[in-house]
């Protein structure tokens, strides 16, 4: 069938989430948003998915530090559970876990980010499953992989062990945290990348499988582009602050009114800064004429740089090496990021909606792919919890009405 613009590329895929707080459920929001039927299995026992309480929240009087009205939600999960369904299945209880396995029959993919072997116990691990749907894919994100770790895979926990904490932070200071959840954004991206290459194994006629992410795996595996071992052994300096050791003219660099961001270690580049802070002669200065000289005496490279941008305000900085050539930008705060016209416009960033109330006035991320004859959008809101529990399991169990009220009764649903 030849694609149309209203087409997803997962239209008729059926996710099951069993995924909560971060690194899961952005793994099932992409999913969401490349069009699969995501339904998020939510326990009922505990409130649902953790994010659920998170702060801030947001409702009819704006975004406020605590919920103050049954209908305030946490923005955290506004912006991770749109374009799912969910359900309610208490899984400790025999009769929710099998409601869940009889939903597995039917699906394409089934997402968990339990600690590793919880899924097992709980009689719902990929030997269950397949048990049941011998196509099925089952994702699981953790923190170590399926081989477990002896540590709790936070976030922290993560960066910690991945060594990135070393990677940020000027000489001899403390480990600097990275200021997002790397650990917890980087192994979703991963697991949506194995989810969807096992898919089209299962299209072409292979078997269902098994994908395994690891949280530290995904983040050292990045941390790894970096030679940090071959820095160690030549004598070079792992971390620099806002420098990168083999790159001159390169960091970023104090202005009048705050930060600009340079990157010009080629020859060229680095022709045009010399242009912009009208020191074209800097070009045939033996220490600053070639690429390994630039490095070796990039200490005196940059003061001569930071002495003409601190003169200036980040906007005249910045538009004068830009108009030379060379690759500069302001250092923006995240509030003013996330305002960019250009990320708004192509729906990278958007403004999250609540479920009864509306636009909510703050942003949360979009797909950030676009296609030319596809649509990947985030368009429905979070759901209630266990708002699309009754519609679920009348439509994909043979369950009555009746049967849904007496297992709600019971806290199975």
């Amino acid at each position: 069938m030849k694609a149309t613009e209203n087409t997803r590329p997962l239209e008729g895929k059926v996710v099951l989430d069993l995924t909560t707080a971060l690194a899961g459920p952005y793994a099932t929001l992409l999913l969401a948003g490349l069009g699969a039927t995501v339904i998020k299995v939510e326990n009922p026992a505990v409130g649902g998915d953790s994010s659920r309480n998170n702060a801030p929240y947001v409702g009819a009087d704006g975004p406020q530090l605590t919920r103050s009205d049954e209908d305030d939600m946490s923005i955290s999960f506004l912006g991770r559970a749109r374009n799912k369904q969910s359900i309610t299945l208490n899984l400790k209880d025999p009769r929710g876990r099998a409601l869940f396995l009889e939903l597995a029959r039917d699906a394409d993919v089934v997402v968990e980010n339990y600690a590793a072997g919880t899924a097992d116990r709980l009689g719902i691990g990929y030997d269950d499953v397949r048990a049941v749907n011998a196509d099925v894919i089952y994702t699981s994100i953790s923190g170590f992989g399926a081989q477990g770790g002896t540590a709790k895979a936070m976030d922290s926990i993560v960066q910690a062990l991945s060594g990135v904490m070393f990677t940020a932070g000027e000489p001899d200071s403390a480990p600097v945290r990275f200021g997002l959840p790397v650990g917890d954004l980087l192994a979703p991206l991963f697991a949506v990348i194995g989810t969807l290459a096992a898919v089209l194994e299962v299209e072409r006629g292979g078997p269902g499988q098994q994908v395994d992410v690891s949280m530290l795996g995904a983040l050292t595996s990045l941390l790894s582009i970096e030679p940090f071992d071959a820095y160690e052994q030549v004598g070079m300096a792992t971390r620099t602050g806002n420098e990168v050791p083999r790159l001159a003219p390169f960091g970023i660099f104090r202005a009048r009114d705050g930060w600009v961001s340079v990157s010009a270690p080629t020859d060229r580049f680095t022709a045009g800064v010399f242009a912009a802070i009208g020191r074209p002669e800097l070009g045939e200065d033996p220490r600053f004429a070639d690429r390994d000289g630039r490095v070796r005496n990039a200490d005196q490279l940059h003061r001569i740089l930071e002495e003409w941008t601190c003169a200036r305000s980040r906007r005249e900085a910045v538009d004068v090496l830009t108009s030379c050539g060379a690759p500069a930008a302001e250092v923006r705060e995240p509030a003013d990021a996330i305002r960019d016209p250009g990320v708004r416009g192509r729906g990278e960033v958007v403004e999250l909606m609540h479920p009864s109330l509306g636009p909510t006035g703050v942003a949360g991320p979009g797909v950030p792919i676009s296609f030319s004859a596809m649509d990947a959008s985030l368009d429905r809101p979070a759901p209630r919890l266990g708002e699309h529990t009754e519609q679920i399991l009348l439509e994909r169990t043979g369950l009555t009405t009746e049967d849904i009220e007496k297992l709600r009764a019971d806290g199975v649903v």
